[in-house]
């Protein structure tokens, strides 16, 4: 009997302590973040301002939907891995390779999710104006 109330309590306190860490990892990122990089050195259209909170705590994204390191031709970035700006291997000038210049991965990975969202029949968020990502030049 006291095997199986240790055995139960130790359960119950992992599940606990998983679920406690989940949480940490999850709150340590901004609810909001402003996409604009230190990597261009002009810009033709303002900052973007990203929902980080709404995609992944509301439309259960997971990490590795934007954030990735490849090696290997394998994502391997896991949550709670820190995160690199998109400038560490993305250039702002030309693409490299298979590696995207920035401009072109942060469309890619944006458009082409909310493409494939409404190709799905889902809903999905902006595709094709520039003005419903960007905010107006300052």
């Amino acid at each position: 009997m006291k095997k199986r109330i240790l055995f139960l309590s130790t359960v119950i306190i992992s599940i606990a302590l998983f679920t406690g860490a989940g949480i940490l990892i999850a709150t340590d990122c901004p609810d909001e973040i402003s996409i604009k990089s230190d990597a261009f050195t002009k810009y033709k259209k303002g900052a973007v301002k990203f929902s980080h909170g709404k995609h992944h705590v509301d439309y259960k994204l997971a990490c590795t939907e934007c954030h990735h390191v490849y090696k290997e031709g394998k994502n391997t970035y896991k949550e709670g891995d820190p995160v690199q700006k998109c400038s560490a291997c993305h250039d702002a000038v030309k693409s490299k390779g298979k590696v995207k210049k920035l401009m072109l991965a942060y469309h890619k990975n944006c458009q082409g999710c909310h493409k494939q969202l409404e190709k799905a029949g889902k809903k999905a968020g902006p595709t094709r104006k520039c003005n419903d990502c960007h905010e107006k030049k300052k």
